[in-house]
């Protein structure tokens, strides 16, 4: 039988083991006119957010969407004013919603537009639809949508629904030189949406979100064909129909896109057992200006010469266009247990993630706070329910700190989540909580297990709360070898401290860590920085002044320029030292093979 015949041979058969999905059964839980349901200048959902209760004189958090909505938490409006040394009752109300006439005008490209529309694709020119589009979430952006305007946006936004949609968009924006932008979940910290300014070409704003279907799941295989424009929890939610899951959960997973996790090398909360997303994708295929790029079968493993897919992920958006991916697919698990273990201070913390992984140990998260986010985090707890709630938390401190003899100002916290059949739990949970022991660790109960995993989610909220306040925040993170961690904590802490002094700022700054991955050889290090602004001229340029020493002092003690939010354009001045000069000449000429005319011109990754 000629080789033709017996590739279609195996896709017929595979076809036959294929469940197919719906497309109509998909409705996205982020609407195209995402600025009806999103904050148009801050992070999530617009009925949600930290506020100032003025009957009781408390901050609550409105809505219903996560486990502290609607409740007061009574410990956090005196903790936010002890830290930042500033008053609640002075507020900084953000500027009005920037009108249409002051977006900047688009660039129309008329050859471009006359064509493209006979293609029957969706489109629009509003000018807030592409003021949305023109921005990620950097503290740098969200500042400006607050206090001014940004000087370039997409002049058109486009939303094909399948990847020959996508076909054509590239192939029109090679003939006419139209620039173009992929926009997945818009969740980017790293700059990588932005428009460069220098840009005189009109710019396309790609958005893949209406490719939102599941095309099929083969449960043989342990496979899923998805589109790319997927959001992370409608992803989760469709295959949950199947029985099965990712397993991805990055922070931002409300949010995010399928397409943006491979654009980014990204990494979710639950990754010890599920792996980081290059260990999820199968099969990737990409829209590129030269055309289609793919492989040819969808095997676990080819040796054939350099990885294709290495070039597609991390390429954030600067090479093509990702459509469809089949990713690896797992069953639901039986049984999901929260845990917590205290820990007298961060260092035997460590430790004890340390030994968890020598012993091959696989929590699905395990995560470790120090001191000054485990204050943080019983900062945000509501109040209790009831009496008998608050007597046993008043029990609990009181044991751990006067029979233990634990200090409130160094007592540091792992919370974690266990997934698998129930006996798997068990002994895992067992196992785990024999190791803390030998390195002074203590059980801390399921509750605030959970409570610290759910908490991840609303942490980014507070960033809209500082700004209302005149605080700025940001959060950044690296990876680095065991043997460093502790020592680049400390060293990034201190060096961050000293710039806040350097600037004349005169409130000490909010400079906290947790390790958020665990790996054989190393850990990922997540930091947390804030700081009060008053006074200041130019707060932007003050804090990314500050974060650029904190980033140089992350390399000096041994860290990455990243783990997983990317280069974008906000680190790529690290990435000729991270990857070297014949690194970067590699992706300098991988880039003007695939798109010599810089039609995929967001400017990220390389100078």
């Amino acid at each position: 039988m000629p080789i033709n015949e017996r590739l279609e041979t195996i896709k017929r058969h595979l076809a036959g083991n294929q469940e197919k999905s719906v497309a109509q059964e998909v409705k996205s839980s982020i609407p195209k006119k995402r600025q009806d349901l999103l904050k148009w200048n801050g992070w999530g959902y617009k009925d949600s957010k930290f506020l100032l209760n003025s009957k009781l004189n408390q901050l609550e958090f409105s809505g219903d969407r996560y486990p502290i909505g609607n409740k007061v938490l009574p410990n956090f409006k005196t903790w936010v004013e002890n830290v930042f040394g500033i008053d609640l009752s002075l507020h900084y109300s953000p500027q009005d919603k920037i009108k249409d006439e002051d977006i900047p005008k688009p660039i129309i490209n008329e050859q471009f537009l006359e064509e493209f529309k006979e293609l029957g694709i969706d489109f629009t020119l509003d000018p807030q639809d592409r003021l949305f589009r023109a921005h990620g979430h950097t503290m740098r952006e969200i500042f400006i949508l607050r206090a001014s305007n940004f000087d370039r946006v997409p002049d058109i936004v486009i939303w094909p629904s399948c990847h020959d949609d996508v076909m054509s968009i590239v192939q029109l924006a090679v003939k006419y030189n139209v620039a173009i932008i992929p926009y997945g979940g818009g969740t980017s910290v790293s700059g990588a949406v932005e428009c460069p300014p220098s840009e005189t070409r009109m710019i396309i704003s790609l958005d893949t979100s209406q490719m939102n279907k599941i095309l099929w799941v083969n449960k043989d295989n342990s496979t899923a064909l998805i589109e790319a424009g997927i959001i992370g929890q409608d992803l989760e939610r469709e295959l949950a129909k199947f029985g099965l899951c990712t397993g991805h959960e990055p922070d931002s997973c409300e949010f995010s896109s399928l397409g943006g996790w491979v654009a980014t090398r990204a990494s979710g909360m639950k990754k010890n057992i599920y792996g980081n997303i290059e260990d999820m994708v199968v099969h990737i295929k990409m829209v590129t200006p030269q055309g289609e790029v793919q492989k040819n079968c969808q095997v676990p493993r080819i040796s054939s010469g350099p990885d294709i897919h290495q070039f597609i992920l991390g390429s954030e958006g600067t090479l093509g266009v990702i459509t469809e991916v089949i990713i690896r697919v797992r069953p639901v698990p039986p049984c999901s247990k929260y845990g917590s273990i205290v820990f007298p201070s961060f260092e035997p913390g460590v430790e004890c993630l340390r030994e968890v992984v020598r012993q091959q140990l696989k929590p699905a998260s395990m995560r470790l706070m120090d001191n000054l986010q485990f204050t943080f985090g019983h900062a945000l707890k509501p109040e209790a329910s009831s009496v008998i709630t608050s007597l046993m938390d008043h029990l609990k401190k009181f044991y751990v700190t006067q029979v233990k003899g634990f200090d409130v100002h160094k007592m540091c916290v792992v919370t974690l989540l266990m997934e698998g059949t129930k006996q798997d739990v068990e002994n895992l949970e067992k196992r785990i909580y024999n190791i803390a022991s030998n390195y002074g660790g203590m059980a801390a109960g399921e509750d605030n297990g959970k409570r610290g995993y759910m908490l991840t989610y609303v942490i980014a909220y507070i960033r809209d709360l500082g700004l209302d306040y005149g605080v700025v925040s940001e959060s950044f993170e690296t990876s680095v070898p065991w043997d460093r961690v502790t020592d680049l904590c400390r060293n990034v802490k201190d060096r961050i401290q000293r710039e806040v002094r350097n600037h004349g700022i005169q409130f000490p700054a909010f400079a906290s860590c947790r390790v958020t991955q665990s790996y054989d050889v190393g850990a990922c290090v997540y930091f947390y920085f804030a700081f009060g602004y008053h006074g200041l001229s130019d707060p932007v340029h003050t804090y990314e002044s500050i974060e650029t020493a904190a980033r140089d002092e992350i390399i000096a003690s041994g860290g990455s320029i990243s783990h997983h939010h990317g280069v974008g354009k906000l680190r790529k001045r690290w990435l000729q030292q991270t990857v070297s000069n014949v690194g970067i000449n590699m992706l300098r000429a991988v880039k003007e093979s695939v798109d010599p005319l810089n039609i995929f011109a967001n400017g990220n990754l390389l100078e």
